[in-house]
């Protein structure tokens, strides 16, 4: 299955990118005057999440779980020198909802980690990945 996507360059160092899905993104490194942009790097711990929570939320939801938020944070590692590569990520879910099953909400995650998932597949080839999960009870609130 062929992907396509593309970058112009805009300005200074600020690009447009664009994919299949057309939807244009601004990319570059900030320099002052440009305003702020995410970087390369950036979207890729941008993906990483994107990705997970998108797997988590279809799971849960397939589940019949009443899911009320999720959010997923990554916190990377990044080599000091060239190239500034990630060498380690650590993911962390919120997961609100009312009523959840420990059991449903572990195994969305296992299943996004070690099926679904193709961006965390795709990084973990070279550096570890590593999470937990935090469990808010909206019913208990």
């Amino acid at each position: 299955m062929k992907k396509t996507a593309e970058v112009n360059w805009a300005n200074g160092m600020q690009l447009i990118g664009k994919s299949e899905s057309k939807v244009p993104i601004v990319i570059g490194q900030s320099s002052g005057e440009e305003g702020q942009m995410n970087s390369p790097m950036e979207l890729i711990l941008l993906g990483l999440c994107g990705c997970t929570a998108l797997d988590v939320v279809h799971i849960l939801k397939r589940k019949r779980q009443d899911l009320t938020a999720l959010q997923v944070k990554v916190d990377a590692e990044r080599a000091e020198s060239h190239p500034k590569i990630y060498t380690s990520y650590h993911l962390t879910y919120v997961i609100r909802g009312r009523n959840l099953s420990e059991k449903a909400v572990m195994a969305a995650v296992k299943l996004t980690r070690e099926t679904y998932c193709s961006v965390s597949a795709m990084l973990e080839k070279s550096a570890p990945i590593t999470h937990k999960i935090e469990m808010i009870d909206d019913a208990a609130e």
